[in-house]
């Protein structure tokens, strides 16, 4: 079961899981897409969770659920982490659906989640904002 594998490796991630890990799981020219970034290419993809680290306390993924047929999976997952000077630990959940290639290796990760109501209303000026246009739209 390929997504078995590539669900292990991606809960076992951390801020020193090198490149070269990366490299047994993800093609080479592989894309990833979430709602912040849309990149291709293994060093990219490296770079993004590289960044993940620096700008959060304790990120982890927790999977919950995979459905695979062929070589394409859904995988439904929490995502778990605090921000910087945060105490409060902060949660959601996602989808990715993945696409591997003959040799097993990913060549497509696409993210979806919902950033407004788990990330954007986190922000203090930001909920208020959200909250605002959510009122608005209702009313």
């Amino acid at each position: 079961m390929k997504a078995q594998n590539y669900t292990s490796f991606f809960e076992s991630i951390n801020k020193y899981t090198p490149l070269k890990e990366y490299a047994k799981y993800f093609d080479l020219n592989a894309k990833f897409k979430d709602p912040f970034h849309e990149v291709e290419g293994l060093q990219n993809i490296f770079r993004i969770f590289l960044n993940m680290y620096k700008k959060l306390e304790e990120p982890k993924f927790k999977i919950d659920e995979i459905v695979e047929n062929r070589n394409i999976a859904y995988i439904k997952w929490t995502f778990t982490f605090r921000f910087k000077k945060d105490k409060e630990i902060q949660s959601f959940e996602g989808v990715s659906r993945v696409v591997f290639n003959e040799e097993n290796k990913v060549v497509l990760h696409e993210d979806f989640w919902d950033a407004a109501s788990n990330l954007y209303e986190k922000l203090p000026f930001v909920s208020l904002l959200i909250r605002f246009v959510k009122r608005k739209i209702n009313d």
